[in-house]
C-alpha cells in the first residue's frame, strides 16, 4: 500500500492547517539582569506585559504583613529544574536571596510584569 491512501487509491484528505490560538507562543525566561519588559497582543486585542529580565521584586513580609521592593542579588535554587538556578532565571517557586533575606517567588514572572515573591528568613 502506498503511504496516505485509502485502500481503494483514493487519497485521504489532510488535516486543517493550525489556527492562531492554537499556535504555542515563544518561550521566554526571565533573566537576572537590569528590568525589561515587552507588550504583547494576546487574543481579541488585549494587551499582555511580559518580563524579559528583572532585577527587583516585590516582597512580602508575611510577620509585619508588608510589602516591600526590593533588590534581587541572586538566585539560590529552583525545585523544577537545578539548571536555571544556575543561570539566574526567575520562575515560579523559585527560591531567591534578596536584601531583605531569603524570598520565594509566588507568581509567574514570564506571564506577567512583575516578580512577586513572599519572605522566608530575614537577614
Amino acid at each position: 500500500m502506498v503511504k496516505g491512501r485509502k485502500i481503494t487509491g483514493g487519497k485521504y484528505k489532510g488535516f486543517r492547517k493550525k489556527k492562531k490560538y492554537s499556535i504555542p507562543g515563544t518561550p521566554r525566561k526571565v533573566k537576572l539582569r537590569q528590568t525589561k519588559k515587552k507588550i504583547i497582543r494576546g487574543l481579541g486585542g488585549n494587551k499582555k506585559t511580559v518580563l524579559l529580565s528583572a532585577e527587583f521584586a516585590n516582597i512580602i513580609d508575611i510577620a509585619t504583613k508588608k510589602a516591600k521592593k526590593s533588590k534581587i542579588l541572586n538566585v539560590l535554587e529552583t525545585p523544577s529544574d537545578r539548571f536555571l538556578a544556575r543561570q539566574n532565571i526567575l520562575v515560579k517557586g523559585a527560591v531567591i536571596k534578596t536584601e531583605l533575606g531569603k524570598a520565594r517567588i509566588t507568581n509567574r514572572p514570564s506571564q506577567e510584569g512583575s516578580v512577586q515573591a513572599v519572605l522566608i528568613e530575614r537577614e
